[in-house]
């Protein structure tokens, strides 16, 4: 049995098309216009990526992927269609699924640290130029150098200020630091909060294990990322997203090439990753989508078009469903010819003429073989989902979270000793220190008064004394007494 190969059945064109499981580690892409079936795509894999006892990540950017988590209809169209592309064992369930939110209102909080975040990548949030991002990258340094913890905003406003407030002492040993510099990072920051961000800095952060679960029944969970909200802020939904990535790489053993992925994640909307980035962080995303493969994590990037995303990481995408795009325009028409481009050549089949003509839940696939080479690209009908196509209610939401298997674990936020705390402490131990010495003077002042008019009034009788016995010495009678006394004490000699 463990020599039979698994497979995730996708659909059918000339042949039945699904991806191997020892080959989902090598990525893929899910692309096409909106409303040509990108989310239905998404959700069969997922299904099937669960089905196989594989965890699953996905973002659920319009608010229907919810219904992952329910039974389907059963619809006469749908079972037509399972009786053309399979699977032969088609019914209607629900998936196990853990509802996830940065802001904790359509599921478990999101949380991680401003350290865990780094300085990359928050620059890359906080649209910083080079100089400001050289004085983040001071700022955590310092905290590093003083041990002090950065986990929430309030942490890297107070070190902000710390650097700010330093600068002179700070550039001669850290490098450059000017005030503005530092003003116009704590205004990113402001902004920042005020978009929802300061509830997903902090503790307790997240544990990449509560993503790798899967159920008694060996289903992987599918977790799934409410992103409605989130995608008013794009910026802030493609750097968390990127940090999940980078987390995945940095915190999962090497297992080479495993018969089935330990996690397989889904971005959405994956050209927010790439536009306006800079090349450093195009750089680290094609660092880790190369090797976060021998972590056992497959990456599935969905977008509408494959140019979205850059050929150096396009070229690492090895199981690909193309589904319809749209040529109106020459910088359409130019699209359509690369997409087809990237597929392996079919002579039965005119690629490019084709993407254009795609009804809805079809596309052009081509997968990995058992030698990890594209397969020959095929015109093939997507399989149907067994699950809700469309939003789950509120209630039934609210019945899933209830019984998760990480209910109550991250609802509570925890705010411990951090940078804040003790730059406030530092700080206010500072002022103590330089109003002590004034306070001393405030109340020794009137002993001090008292002791120099004592010494005052001492010298003053002293004075008087001396004057009035050089008046008497020097006057008549005084002369005539020291004479007399003088003259008595040489007589008893």
């Amino acid at each position: 049995m463990a020599d039979i190969p698994l497979y995730l059945r996708v659909g059918k064109g000339e042949t039945i098309q699904q991806i191997r499981l020892n080959r989902a580690n090598r990525h893929g892409l899910i692309a096409g216009a909106t409303g040509t079936g990108k989310t239905v795509t998404l959700q069969i894999l997922a299904e099937g990526f669960s089905q196989a006892g594989v965890p699953v990540f996905a973002a659920d950017v319009k608010g229907d992927l919810s219904g992952i988590s329910q039974a389907g209809k059963e619809k006469p169209k749908l079972i037509s269609r399972a009786a053309e592309t399979g699977p032969e064992d088609y019914t209607f369930r629900g998936y196990p699924t853990i509802f996830w939110d940065l802001f904790g209102k359509k599921g478990h909080p999101i949380r991680t640290t401003v350290s865990e975040m780094g300085p990359l990548l928050l620059s890359r949030l906080l649209e910083l130029n080079d100089t400001q991002e050289g004085v983040l990258n001071i700022a955590f340094t310092i905290a590093d150098d003083e041990g002090m913890l950065l986990l929430d905003l309030k942490d890297l406003r107070a070190m902000l200020n710390f650097v700010g407030e330093n600068s002179s002492t700070i550039s001669t040993q850290y490098g450059n630091v000017s005030k503005a510099s530092v003003g116009a990072i704590q205004r990113r920051l402001l902004v920042l909060e005020q978009q929802g961000a300061k509830k997903f800095f902090g503790e307790p952060a997240l544990e990449l294990d509560d993503f790798m679960r899967c159920n008694e029944s060996h289903q992987g969970y599918i977790n799934i990322l409410s992103a409605q909200k989130l995608m008013q802020t794009p910026r802030l939904y493609a750097t968390f997203l990127l940090w999940l990535l980078s987390e995945l790489f940095e915190e999962l053993p090497e297992v080479g090439d495993p018969d089935k992925p330990k996690l397989v994640f889904f971005f959405d909307e994956a050209h927010l990753l790439f536009q306006d980035a800079p090349k450093a962080l195009v750089k680290k995303v094609e660092q880790v989508v190369r090797l976060i493969r021998s972590k056992g994590v497959g990456v599935f990037f969905v977008t509408q078009n494959p140019m979205d995303v850059p050929e150096s990481v396009l070229g690492q995408l090895g199981n690909r469903v193309q589904h319809a795009l749209r040529a109106f325009t020459p910088k359409d028409q130019k699209a359509v010819k690369a997409a087809a481009q990237t597929f392996r050549t079919n002579p039965n089949l005119n690629t490019v003429k084709v993407i254009t003509e795609l009804g809805v839940g079809e596309a052009l696939v081509s997968v990995l073989d058992e030698k990890g080479s594209p397969t020959i690209v095929e015109h093939t009908k997507i399989r149907p989902p067994e699950s809700r196509m469309g939003p789950a209610t509120a209630a039934e939401r609210n019945q899933v979270i209830a019984a998760s298997p990480i209910l109550d674990k991250y609802e509570e936020s925890i705010d411990r000793k951090s940078a804040f705390e003790l730059l406030t402490a530092r700080a206010e131990k500072a002022a103590k220190e330089a109003s002590q010495p004034e306070r001393q003077r405030k109340y020794k002042r009137p002993a001090a008064k008292k002791k120099k008019t004592r010494r005052s009034s001492s010298r003053s009788t002293t004075n008087t004394v001396i004057r009035s016995v050089t008046k008497i010495v020097t006057s008549r009678m005084g002369q005539q007494l020291v004479r007399g006394i003088l003259g008595s004490l040489f007589k008893g000699k």
